[in-house]
């Protein structure tokens, strides 16, 4: 499929859709608030955003996510959950699919690594405008804990398109 000229969601079969990566996200929330990384390399560098990265050959999203947030943050999150789907498709030809879970608790406490600053958000002082622009349609559905489904098309960091489908219809 040309990606380049990509501009709505709906241009791609998303059933036979196939990603050139899989990584996860985890978020921990706990008393109202929720951990969140500055990223310092990677993509998506300078961004706000959770913990997460790529799958390792073999390892399954939970472990993912797990090991990620231990390298990232040093804290072994606990009570994980998976809460939902992400597809991006880039303009450029990459193409990621992402498990987002989120924890209710951690053990330990986050320290800067070489990957990551953490710092503690409340919930409802989410900082959107220092993130992804698709955090903003799908991070509130996690927050109100319904299972979802999101497709984003970017050009770079730009968000061209999007849906996200919640259990009962799609949420925009």
């Amino acid at each position: 499929m040309e990606t380049a000229s990509l501009s709505a969601v709906s241009q791609i079969n998303w059933e036979q859709w196939q990603p050139e990566q899989r990584a996860t996200l985890l978020f921990v929330i706990r008393n109202g608030n929720m951990l969140l990384i500055h990223k310092k390399r990677g993509l998506g560098a300078g961004n706000i955003n959770g913990p997460g990265g790529r799958l390792e050959k073999g390892e399954t999203a939970l472990a993912c996510a797990i090991r990620e947030t231990r390298e990232e943050l040093g804290i072994r999150a606990l009570n994980v959950r998976e809460c939902g789907q992400l597809h991006f498709q880039f303009r450029s030809g990459l193409s990621i699919h992402v498990t987002v879970f989120s924890a209710s608790d951690c053990e330990g406490a986050p320290y800067e690594t070489e990957e990551a600053i953490p710092h503690w958000v409340p919930v409802d002082k989410i900082p959107y405008d220092k993130m992804w622009q698709d955090d903003a349609y799908w991070l509130p559905v996690m927050l109100a804990g319904t299972p979802f489904k999101g497709y984003f098309i970017f050009d770079e960091s730009r968000m061209v398109d999007h849906r996200v489908d919640v259990e009962n219809g799609a949420w925009r």
